[in-house]
């Protein structure tokens, strides 16, 4: 029996260290390849507790050592691949506990749910539908993703411009630590809080220490806040305490699984509007779309969405992957896609296409706001606009710009997404600065193939190019590139990542983001909550471009 193979012995779980399981989880969405020791599938609290236990007893004779949550594996940061052991949360951790909506009046707003991690979002978000309620901080990938990974990156999606990310939705976590104790983390009141700092064990020793960084701190980092609606760069400590209250799920929402393992979720939940009426613009030409961002912004869409021509053209030519995303058959919901097909062969199809939601409680509540954008729209900026005549209609363009990523992962032969500069979000009033600034950076690389996706209405744009890993010189424009994306986003106070987190990926440049003195609460941060470092190590903080690069995949 090998050193690693003793956890078996102290575990319900399955233990995996096969070849083909191995290869399997040395990869996820990234542009990374990572071969771990071992894949563990945990079957409970217990099982969690022991292999913390178990790693930090053998870490100072094997500092290698080291733990690293996964559940679905799409993460486009590198942030669920490490090389030595990888839990598996999906296998086991998969369970909706409850649903509580029972007893809460028709008129009221919220209701909540207690989850495991490795519950996929499109089973959760049946389940929440079916009691009238959802989880509005839903990703594109959202028929891939699960709760979990939700949390751990701080995720958001197209509902976000005005629902917010994750972290605005956990309410409770309950999270083994790196001594393998278990504690629950949520808000705390003052009276509760000193509580906490009086307990004689790690929890408390947690709380003391954080408390004393926060407070010691308390005005750089709150100047250190990203201004940007949305951000998931480094831990999140501007959300920890306000002189008023005081909650720890705040951090470990967006931590990557750095600083403890998430074992169950308290989310809250909200009731969706129930009418829906969709106004999609084509543009033909990019430079007017800071403006076009701006003006339909103030009726107050509920999303405000985008994906370009390439994007356009690959949902065309895979159709039938597009037809099985809208759930019919080709023969029935085939037809949707005619004016589309007949763009693509005329060569008309437009450089970028904006899909904004409006919603409302009653049908012209939605329309109001919606044909008001159109006119202006229309006239200031003479851009050809339409309103989906139906849900189904509309469900067309939600498929495309979802499924934006998938295709080209699935699809494109020979070529390979590399997402490093993903997801990088300024503020919305920039764009008409902002953007033309970004394409004079791709037009010093002619022959990069990319596509453009995001969220218009908050700046947040995911930008995927394609490239053969197999020539050295495509691997060597990654970090180049990247820097030049990141410092002009930086120039305009934006985020380098606002909903994908850092991973191996945007780790580096985090210190360039936030400064020294803030990258070294970071480190702090790190320290406190895992001291031997046994928890998803070079996340957050600790990773090199170099690191990075080495272990960068190669076909």
């Amino acid at each position: 029996m090998s050193r690693l193979e003793e956890i078996k012995t102290k575990i319900q779980g399955e233990f995996k260290n096969d070849e083909a399981t191995l290869e399997k989880y040395s990869h996820d969405a990234s542009i990374f390849e990572i071969k771990p020791q071992a894949v563990i599938c945990p079957k409970g609290t217990d099982d969690i507790k022991a292999i913390v236990k178990w790693v930090a007893e053998h870490k100072a004779k094997d500092p290698s050592l080291s733990i690293t949550a996964r559940s679905a594996g799409t993460d486009m940061g590198g942030g669920a691949i490490n090389d030595s052991l990888i839990l598996d949360f999906t296998t086991h951790f998969n369970r909706i506990i409850r649903i509580d909506s029972d007893g809460l009046q028709a008129d009221m707003d919220h209701g909540s749910a207690v989850v495991e991690p490795g519950v996929f979002y499109r089973d959760f978000e049946k389940q929440t539908l079916a009691k009238g309620l959802i989880l509005p901080c839903y990703t594109a990938s959202k028929s891939l993703n699960t709760v979990g990974g939700m949390a751990a990156n701080n995720s958001a999606g197209e509902k976000s411009l005005v629902y917010g990310q994750t972290k605005d939705y956990v309410e409770e976590l309950d999270v083994v630590l790196s001594d393998g104790s278990i504690c629950t983390f949520k808000e705390l009141d003052n009276h509760q809080l000193e509580q906490k700092l009086k307990l004689p064990n790690f929890e408390g020793q947690i709380y003391r220490q954080i408390y004393d960084l926060v407070r010691n701190n308390y005005d750089l980092i709150k100047k250190s806040k990203p201004t940007t609606s949305k951000n998931s760069a480094g831990y999140l400590l501007w959300e920890v305490w306000d002189k008023v209250r005081f909650n720890l799920a705040k951090l470990i929402v967006g931590s990557q699984g750095t600083l403890g393992l998430i074992t169950r979720i308290k989310y809250r939940l909200v009731r969706p509007k129930p009418k829906s009426e969709l106004l999609v613009m084509f543009l033909k030409d990019l430079a007017p779309l800071g403006d076009i961002v701006a003006t339909v912004v103030k009726y107050k869409p509920e999303s405000f969405e985008s994906f370009d021509d390439h994007t356009f053209k690959l949902a065309m030519k895979f159709l039938p992957d597009m037809v099985k995303k809208m759930g019919g058959s080709i023969f029935k919901l085939g037809w949707q896609f005619i004016p589309e097909l007949w763009l693509t062969v005329t060569g008309g199809v437009p450089k970028l296409i904006l899909i904004a939601e409006f919603t409302g409680d009653t049908e012209s509540e939605a329309y109001k706001p919606l044909f008001d954008a159109k006119k202006e729209v229309e006239e200031k900026f003479r851009v050809k606009t339409h309103v989906t005549k139906n849900a189904q209609e509309a469900e067309k363009y939600w498929v495309v710009r979802r499924e934006s990523f998938n295709l080209l992962r699935q699809h494109v032969k020979g070529m390979h997404t590399a997402p490093f500069i993903d997801d990088i979000i300024v503020h919305p009033k920039e764009l008409p600065q902002f953007l033309p600034r970004l394409n004079a950076i791709f037009a010093k690389y002619p022959k990069l193939i990319y596509t453009i996706a995001g969220h218009a209405g908050d700046a947040n744009f995911h930008i995927i190019p394609l490239m053969d890993f197999k020539d050295p010189h495509n691997r060597s424009i990654i970090p180049i590139l990247a820097k030049e994306v990141y410092d002009l986003v930086l120039e305009y106070h934006g985020s380098i990542t606002a909903e994908h987190n850092d991973g191996l990926v945007r780790t580096p440049f985090l210190e360039q983001m936030y400064g020294a003195a803030m990258y070294g609460l970071f480190e702090q941060t790190k320290r406190i909550f895992d001291p031997l470092n046994i928890f998803n190590p070079r996340k957050k903080v600790g990773a090199t471009i170099e690191y990075g690069m080495e272990h960068m995949i190669t076909n």
